[in-house]
């Protein structure tokens, strides 16, 4: 197959984009979502396709979501200060993928 000079650009450029975003923890990606909040908090309300694991759990539980330790996880709670314990848990046990997205309503 013989590709001309514009179409081999534009495969560059779009390897160049996949590989950027990877590298910045692109949002788009495969992400898991965990609400950090109290059983009875997350039962009020909760980002759609969050999980529920309570930041003074994550370090006995994660293991139930992913063992994988660059798995791209995302973290909220109310206002963001039980999801910076539990990404500041998880980073200790080795996850290098994790982001603290702040509180709930930031999410929706």
């Amino acid at each position: 197959m013989v590709i001309g000079m514009k179409q081999f650009t534009r495969m560059v450029f779009v390897f160049f984009l996949i590989i950027a975003s990877i590298q910045a923890g692109d949002k788009t990606t495969e992400a898991i979502w965990i609400d950090v909040r109290t059983v009875a908090e997350y039962q009020q309300g909760h980002k759609a396709d969050a999980i529920n694991i309570p930041h003074t759990s994550i370090e006995q539980s994660i293991a139930n979501v992913t063992t994988d330790k660059s798995a791209n996880i995302r973290l909220y709670c109310a206002v963001g200060i039980r999801a910076g314990i539990a990404k500041a848990t998880l980073e200790r046990m080795g996850y290098t993928n994790v982001f603290n997205e702040g509180g709930l309503s930031d999410v929706q």
